[in-house]
This record gives structure tokens, C-alpha cells and sequence, in this order.
């Protein structure tokens, strides 16, 4: 009779045992799933990349000379009605009035690593703010003298302007800026750095 009872308190404490464990495994199972659920840094949800209808390209013609060579902040504000972001080089060049290109395409100076830049928008409820490092980017471009190339090489021309593709974007916008450029390909008297946030200039 003893050793029957015992047989039952057993059976009866390892029938509590599995179902403790079955319930230790859905409450983890639960855990885990929840976890796996939640949007982590790098699925949460990025701002789309900001196109060239919208953004506002001008240049802060106050530029900075050193070395022959000028160093001007061609700046992008978001104009759109949300927000959107910027990451690597743009596309630059100088230009004729009538839009032609003059000499090769700006090179890539890495000054600083790239990042991806959000930019909000500029639009308020009175129309738009000023530039600030919230809805503007700042690349920062060096141009270098044409009369430092030899002549022959460079054959030196007044531009019109500059005209830029944002990062990522085949459709470019036109800055008016005159300088004098190379007509030739070849020389590199354009440098662009990768976009930062705004850079405020006096």
C-alpha cells in the first residue's frame, strides 16, 4: 500500500514537472517572437532619397581662397512637403549658358567618410524657414584656378554656371555661377566632397 502511494505521488509530481516546462516553453516561445517582432534600428522605416525637383541647389558664393584654389558651400534644401535624405557625391560640372559642358566632371574629394544626411522640410505653416542643418545639406567645393593648368592643356573659358546631379539622381539642375573653367577635358579644376549637414557660413 505504501509503495502504491508512492507511485502516485510520483506520477502526480512529474505530471506537474512537464506541465511547468510546457508552459516555461510558450512563455519563452512568446518572448522570442515578441522580440523578433520589434522594429530594430535598422529595419525601421528610412526617409526616401531626396530627388532634384525637390530641392532648392544654390551656391554661397562667399568663397574661401587658399592655395590657388577657392572653396565656396554649394548647399541643397529640401523644399518638399516631407522629409527625405541625401547620401554620397553629387554630380557636378561647369557649364556653358546654353548648358553646355566644359572640360571633365568635378572629382571626388574624400574628406570626410560619407553618411546619409535626413533632411525635414523647409516648408512652414507662414511658407519657408530659413537654411538650417535640419532641412539643408552642405557640399563643399573647391575650384581651382584654370591659369594653374598650362594653357594648351586647359584653354581657359569663362563658364556660365555649374550644373549638379543631387546624389543618386539622373535629372540635374543648373546653379548660375560665372568662373573661369577649362574648355579642355582632362584637367580636374573641380573637387566635391560628400554631403554633410548645413554648413553655416558668415
Amino acid at each position: 500500500m505504501t509503495q502504491h502511494h508512492t507511485f502516485l505521488l510520483k506520477g502526480r509530481f512529474t505530471t506537474k514537472l512537464t506541465a511547468t516546462a510546457g508552459v516555461l516553453v510558450l512563455v519563452a516561445g512568446l518572448f522570442v517572437w515578441s522580440v523578433a517582432a520589434r522594429p530594430t534600428p535598422s529595419s525601421a522605416a528610412v526617409a526616401p532619397s531626396c530627388t532634384t525637383s525637390q530641392l532648392d541647389v544654390w551656391l554661397n558664393t562667399s568663397g574661401n581662397g587658399a592655395a590657388g584654389s577657392s572653396y565656396y558651400s554649394l548647399n541643397l534644401t529640401n523644399l518638399s512637403a516631407h522629409s527625405c535624405t541625401l547620401y554620397g557625391y553629387p554630380g557636378v560640372s561647369a557649364v556653358t549658358q546654353v548648358g553646355i559642358q566644359l572640360g571633365s566632371s568635378a572629382a571626388f574629394d574624400p574628406a570626410h567618410p560619407s553618411s546619409r544626411v535626413t533632411l525635414t522640410s523647409a516648408r512652414t505653416a507662414q511658407g519657408f524657414e530659413n537654411s538650417t542643418s535640419r532641412n539643408t545639406a552642405t557640399v563643399i567645393m573647391q575650384i581651382t584656378v584654370a591659369e594653374n593648368f598650362p594653357l594648351s592643356v586647359c584653354a581657359p573659358i569663362t563658364a556660365a554656371g555649374l550644373r549638379v546631379y543631387p546624389p543618386g539622381q539622373k535629372e540635374s539642375t543648373v546653379v548660375p555661377f560665372p568662373f573661369v573653367a577649362c574648355a579642355k577635358a582632362g584637367p580636374r579644376f573641380l573637387h566635391v566632397e560628400s554631403v554633410q549637414r548645413y554648413v553655416a557660413t558668415q
